[in-house]
């Protein structure tokens, strides 16, 4: 899913914050590549679920008997 290439980045911080986890001993790179990976997870699905509601509101109008009938023939076609 995710290349094994790292990539670089600069990220001010507040003094005060960068000498706490100084202090505690934290993996910076760690703690900022697991919160960018938890903020790409949440809204990738927030993304996802936006798509759904849409795709709901477009499939409202078709009834149960028109999708039976849809898969039916895509079944025949192939």
């Amino acid at each position: 899913m995710y290349s094994l290439t790292s990539l670089a980045i600069s990220v001010s911080v507040r003094e005060e914050l960068r000498g706490g986890a100084k202090e505690l001993s934290m993996d910076i790179r760690e703690v900022v590549e697991r919160a960018l990976e938890e903020e790409v997870k949440r809204r990738e699905e927030e993304e996802l679920a936006k798509s759904l509601e849409e795709l709901k509101r477009v499939l409202s109008g078709i009834s149960e008997r028109e999708w039976v009938k849809a898969v039916r023939e895509a079944r025949n076609v192939h």
